[in-house]
């Protein structure tokens, strides 16, 4: 009689036998995003630039509580367009303060409208954000060897993260802490931390072997 091999840690099983990392096991809204979102390479953008400042206002909160406004915040962000975005000014922050649907921080506010005007600057100066921002993916040797859950929740914060950080904020953005940027990363596929024996890691890793790196 056979018996079923234990999952590895912080592997949880679905159903049609997908495996799904710990945190995106439940609900839909996180099962969804965690198979077709999160680690996947991203060289658009807005949507570079959506993440950034969606990742500044998860400060102090959970990511699910800021996915399930996000379509509220693109909305009120005109789409995250940083071109756009660059030339509000304090009405649109009394306004965005005033829209339930968002997080309304002033400080995070602020900091989006902000960040908008440098992102231009880099675009200026990089060509895209993109450009800029894929310069930051860590070379194979800085990664772990292999990837479980005690490794990934030592993760939150790496020495590229921080020196991405330190670099943005000398540039003049805010909310950019090493946490975030790190989670930014994770998420726009600068790094594949799903776990091994995740049924999603192996699709990421096809996809970034394919990503053309922007230039």
């Amino acid at each position: 009689m056979s018996s079923t091999p234990p999952l590895p840690a912080g592997i949880v099983a679905g159903t049609g036998r997908i495996r799904r990392c710990w945190w995106g096991a439940e609900p839909p809204i996180y099962q969804a995003y965690h198979d077709d979102e999160w680690g996947r390479p991203v060289a658009d953008d807005r949507r570079l630039f959506e993440k950034l400042c969606l990742e500044g206002f998860q400060s102090g909160l959970s990511w699910l509580t800021i996915l399930k406004k996000r379509e509220n915040f693109r909305h009120a962000f005109g789409g995250f367009d940083f071109q756009q975005l660059a030339r509000w000014g304090e009405r649109d922050v009394a306004r965005l303060l005033g829209d339930a649907g968002i997080v309304r921080h002033r400080g995070k506010i602020e900091a989006t409208l902000n960040n908008a005007r440098h992102a231009l600057e880099l675009v200026a100066e990089c060509g895209s954000l993109a450009a800029y921002f894929w310069r930051w993916e860590p070379a194979a040797s800085e990664r772990p060897r292999r990837l479980d859950k005690p490794a990934l929740a030592a993760l939150s914060t790496t020495p590229v993260s921080v020196a991405l950080s330190k670099d943005l904020r000398k540039r003049g953005w805010a909310f950019v802490g090493p946490t975030t940027c790190y989670a930014f990363m994770q998420a726009m596929g600068l790094v594949n931390d799903h776990l091994e024996g995740c049924s999603t890691r192996a699709k990421v890793e096809q996809a970034r072997r394919r990503f053309v790196r922007p230039t």
